[in-house]
């Protein structure tokens, strides 16, 4: 099947801007990736790059990759059940190995999950308009579900929203002695992102990845529409996602984001953006793909979509090492932080190219195809 190169431009800008996001994660406690003022204050500058970050960035690669994985799904049922049912349940083992023993920010394992409920839902739809509503109706489930921890969390936050000293300093010495004790508190993570996927983020999740998949199947995202229409949708989109989003900063911001305001209720504009964001994003590249495909580095980012799963781990792997081994960890602010990221796009984008020059497919994407087909083979003998 020959490849659709806006697809994968999409898919690796998904992955190069999630590190957007994910850099802080890396970097800083884990109170700091939805609080600015986890420490208590926050600078203006590290506020202002907050405030951009959420406006431009967060969820919304998040969300492209979910619309894209979808997609995905929707070419693989050909490939049949065992086929499909592998390849998921291999991608969850990798996200558990990837979340406990690398990064407790990981998302394979929730992809994988959800992938192995949404496939069945694609499979079964009788059109790609009950696809779509589906997929839009489980997305506002997850959002709204936000309204009732609101109202039923208790006004006083926890470790994961203002840490106290002492859990900085625990988290800070498990990031940078490793061992058991980093071990131990990823899968004290992995136990509460599971928690968060049941209970909310998975309807999310599977709402996204069901339009994705009609949007898939209409033709929309492989470009079969006008290049006016793609461009009526990435203006109208983009703009409106970003006023909505722009009423959530605000107001988090004027609280001082209050605990009960900012995690929950504040939340929601940042939901509901986020993936008419992501679709604006999607449509303003298939708007400009014919002028676009002939720049180099658009091509050099459509080999990083091509090996996303790859580059994703490799980030992994990078910023592991900067933070955790080479003892960078809580060293440096959020301004700092977003410098480090162009660097890490070069190592993606050069990566990408080189080995691609010599061979089909990224590492990570050849092994999981061929324990894909063996486990696909043992599933149908059995």
């Amino acid at each position: 099947m020959q490849r659709n190169m806006a697809l994968d431009f999409i898919r690796g800008c998904a992955v190069l801007g999630i590190l957007l996001l994910n850099i802080v994660s890396f970097g800083l406690p884990r109170a700091a990736y939805l609080n600015p003022a986890w420490a208590g204050s926050v600078s203006f500058g590290d506020a202002l790059i907050w405030a951009l970050m959420d406006l431009l960035a967060q969820l919304k690669f998040l969300s492209l990759f979910a619309l894209l994985f979808g997609a995905g799904l929707v070419m693989l049922l050909p490939r049949g059940k065992s086929w499909i049912q592998a390849r998921l349940t291999l991608l969850i083992m990798l996200g558990f190995i990837h979340g406990v023993f690398f990064w407790q920010g990981d998302i394979l394992l929730d992809y994988g999950l959800m992938g192995l409920i949404s496939w069945r839902m694609i499979r079964d739809a009788h059109s790609t308009g009950m696809l779509l509503r589906t997929g839009i109706l489980l997305y506002l489930t997850g959002s709204l579900m936000l309204l009732l921890f609101g109202f039923i969390s208790h006004p006083i936050p926890g470790d994961g929203w203002l840490p106290g000293a002492a859990d900085v300093e625990y988290e800070k010495f498990w990031h940078l002695h490793g061992g058991m004790l980093a071990i131990d508190s990823r899968l004290n993570a992995l136990g509460d992102g599971l928690l968060a996927l049941g209970a909310q983020y998975g309807w999310q999740l599977a709402g996204l990845m069901l339009t994705g998949a009609a949007l898939m199947r209409s033709g929309w995202l492989q470009g079969k529409f006008s290049p006016a229409h793609y461009r009526w949708i990435a203006w109208i989109f983009i703009v409106a996602g970003a006023l909505v989003d722009l009423l959530g900063i605000t107001l988090q911001w004027r609280t001082g984001w209050d605990f009960r305001w900012s995690a929950f209720f504040l939340q929601i504009p940042l939901e509901l953006s986020a993936p008419v964001q992501a679709i604006g994003y999607a449509a303003l590249v298939l708007a400009c793909w014919p002028r676009w495909s002939h720049y180099r580095l658009v091509q050099l980012i459509s080999q990083v979509g091509r090996m996303a799963l790859s580059n994703y781990l490799l980030q992994t792997l990078i910023c592991t090492t900067l933070f955790d081994t080479f003892g960078l960890f809580m060293t440096l602010n959020r301004v700092q932080l977003l410098c480090v990221v162009p660097i890490i796009w070069m190592v993606n984008l050069l990566f990408s190219h080189f080995w691609l020059r010599r061979f089909h497919q990224g590492p990570m994407e050849s092994l999981w195809r061929k324990l894909t087909r063996r486990t696909a083979g043992s599933m149908s003998a059995d």
